[in-house]
């Protein structure tokens, strides 16, 4: 899918720049390079401090886990490998297992169903006195047989008609389009239960005791599970779709987790989880969507004053939002959305980050151009997201390039 973006990239600057074919080609790599020589992409943070990853792999009591989910488009194991090699980088974790785990994950309730893949890598430092655990959701299994439907659309007897680049603008669109359309019919349950299957294995399992190239479901209910939440730290990484998946996902385990689970619920209710949201999309796909079982009583359930404070899902979910203003399906997370559209019970606490990851040129006179193709995928490898959900800012920790290239607005109550 990322070679589709790529080749759509090109055409989209090449299309933009062919009116200006006649100044010569030297001269427009001239102008080009001369415009990207200083970076002077905006990076703008409203919200309080936060510490990111980092300081959480120097738990000597448990493990820092991070679980990734993809969004729109079909996606293979592996999908995240840049991100996390360079999450790795900075983080000092130079070392890596040499055997990642799979798991075919399935519905507790019906074994035949394939609800896509759950891989896991082992990452830790030179020392190895630090350790992360590294999960990735796959779920596009889910959703892939349901898109073959468009699949002749794709195929010689109609594509050739088109021209080349709108025929890469239909693949594209006939990839990623109907994955929303699909996640609002029957298939979100399974998603969703994907989602819940991942967060069990990240919950109940370390290395050595997660299953190996297996189908296999995951239960809450076991103990060790409830022990790992006293001790270990968790947060998600997201991108476009898989937001919303991840959002859902939570108020749904808030749903499930009934009494026979009480110490895993006990326990949940104490983590401070943390979702980095890239190309945040939560207030377009609210649209036509009911409202949370919970909502508008943010306060009951997450000061220690409020009469529901008992009653919380976790002790808080910082969303870090994401956003190119330059992405077309990007959008930051207004005042007033979280009370309103968010399950109370997560006290959720919103930062908006306003990010440049596309480069914007001068389009020679006709305005400034940024790529949207760029700016929708390029969230996972620009250094500042990196650093940030790293070592996030406003703490000693804060990597320099966040310090000169970001400005901070913090919010406070």
């Amino acid at each position: 899918m990322k070679r589709i973006y790529k080749t759509l990239s090109y055409i989209i600057i090449a299309t933009t720049f062919a009116g200006c074919s006649s100044l010569g080609k030297g001269i427009a790599e001239a102008v080009l390079a001369k415009q990207t020589a200083v970076d002077i992409r905006v990076c703008e943070i409203w919200g309080q401090a936060f510490s990111g990853l980092s300081p959480n792999l120097d738990n000597s009591k448990g493990k820092m886990k991070l679980l990734m989910v993809h969004g729109v488009g079909d996606h293979l194991p592996g999908y995240s490998t840049q991100f996390m090699e360079k999450l790795a980088k900075e983080l000092e974790l130079s070392a890596i297992s040499r055997q990642q785990k799979n798991i075919t994950l399935t519905d507790r309730f019906g074994n035949d169903k394939n609800l896509g893949n759950l891989r896991i890598y082992r990452l830790l430092n030179k020392d190895r006195n630090k350790e992360m655990l590294f999960y990735e959701l796959t779920w596009s299994a889910i959703t892939a047989k349901q898109k073959e439907v468009l699949a002749y659309d794709n195929s010689g007897e109609y594509s050739f008609r088109r021209a080349q680049m709108n025929d890469l603008l239909k693949k594209f669109s006939n990839d990623t389009s109907p994955d929303p359309i699909i996640y609002l019919g029957e298939s979100r349950e399974d998603i969703l239960v994907s989602f819940a299957q991942a967060f069990c294995w990240m919950t109940k399992s370390n290395w050595d005791d997660l299953p190996l190239d297996k189908k296999q479901t995951c239960s809450f209910n076991d103990d060790t599970a409830a022990t790992n939440m006293l001790v270990d730290q968790y947060a998600f990484v997201s991108h476009s779709l898989g937001s919303r998946i991840v959002i859902d996902g939570m108020q749904r385990i808030a749903a499930i987790v009934n009494e026979r689970d009480i110490e895993f619920r006990n326990a949940l209710k104490h983590k401070e989880i943390p979702i980095y949201m890239m190309s945040n999309q939560l207030p377009m796909l609210q649209l036509g969507r009911k409202l949370p079982d919970v909502y508008n009583e943010n306060s009951a359930y997450c000061t220690p004053t409020g009469e529901k404070f008992a009653q919380r899902m976790v002790a808080k979910t910082p969303i870090i939002a994401f956003s190119d203003p330059n992405d077309l399906l990007s959008y930051a997370i207004p005042q007033g959305f979280v009370e309103k559209y968010l399950d109370s019970r997560l006290c959720v606490e919103v930062t908006n980050i306003n990010i440049n990851v596309a480069t914007i040129f001068d389009g020679f006179g006709l305005g400034k151009v940024a790529n949207p193709m760029d700016a929708h995928i390029g969230y996972d490898s620009d250094d500042r997201v990196i650093a940030l959900i790293s070592k996030g800012i406003g703490n000693k920790n804060t990597n320099p390039i966040v310090k000169d290239r970001c400005s901070w607005v913090e919010v406070v109550d």
